[in-house]
């Protein structure tokens, strides 16, 4: 069984750009998945690797072993070290995989647009409460960062594959396209999120920490909403606003029906 150890061999260094390089995996149209409860999501939903990377440990572990024979692909067998250059974690699972990225097409269910959201953890954060609530697509512009860096497909958490997964080079477009209601939170002065009408098709829009959403797109926004909080606090984290949205949302779907609550009291 041969063994890839140097990190000069074309493999790595290609597995090593793709993991380091937003441009190179928007050109290949490929992104490196690091562990076994990614690749177990990945292949959960359809989404077989193209090739599967394993140390002998990774690839000898019962769980990693059973994912590598359900892919159907024999293991390229990496040194400690090679696979370490690669991946972006600081303790590598022994075990990666290069993926095709999805063409984030068809979709079901509401949709969230993201605007300049530059942090990967929050994107992925938002990518995991958007599947965990069964949102069907999102919608990133090119100022956000990209949604299969391997840290926001770890924040993620499996939730890329199973939703619709688009850059855009116009958001506005794509809000102006929208059939639905255009909603967004506003730390401030907007509907109590326990009183806002949410029925329907929603399109959710986040901005980034700090600057928030541009004006046009608050232009855009048919409903804006806040989410109101104890006195004296700071505004919520970008990805804990969006998972708050999301689960008042799917309460309703269930048929629970609004909160009459407008404020939180300590």
């Amino acid at each position: 069984m041969s063994i890839l150890t140097s990190r000069d061999n074309p493999k790595v260094r290609r597995w090593m750009k793709l993991a380091r390089d937003a441009r190179y995996r928007r050109a290949e149209r490929r992104a490196l998945i690091e562990g076994p409860h990614l690749l177990a999501a990945a292949l959960q939903h359809g989404h077989n690797p193209v090739a599967v990377l394993a140390t002998e440990e990774g690839a000898a572990d019962p769980e990693s072993g059973a994912l590598i024979a359900r892919s159907g692909l024999k293991p390229v067998i990496l040194a400690k070290g090679a696979l370490r250059a690669i991946v972006d974690a600081e303790t590598p699972q022994g075990l990666a995989a290069e993926i095709a990225i999805p063409d984030g097409g068809a979709h079901v269910g509401n949709t969230v647009f993201l605007e300049g959201i530059q942090d990967p953890a929050n994107v992925g954060a938002i990518v995991r409460s958007a599947a965990a609530f069964a949102v069907g697509r999102i919608v990133l512009d090119r100022q956000c960062a990209d949604p299969w860096s391997p840290r926001a497909l770890r924040a993620g958490m499996g939730g890329h594959f199973g939703l619709a997964i688009r850059v855009t080079e116009s958001l506005a477009a794509e809000l102006a396209a929208f059939k639905g209601t255009v909603v967004c939170t506003v730390p401030r002065g907007g509907v109590p999120i326990g009183q806002a009408g949410l029925d329907g098709n929603l399109g959710w829009v986040f901005g980034a920490e700090g600057r928030g959403l541009s004006e046009e797109t608050l232009r855009r926004a048919k409903l804006r909403m806040t989410i109101p909080v104890a006195a004296g606090t700071e505004s919520l984290n970008v990805a804990a606003t969006a998972a708050v949205c999301f689960y008042e949302a799917s309460r309703r779907i269930r048929g629970q029906g609004p909160n009459q609550e407008n404020e939180l009291r300590p």
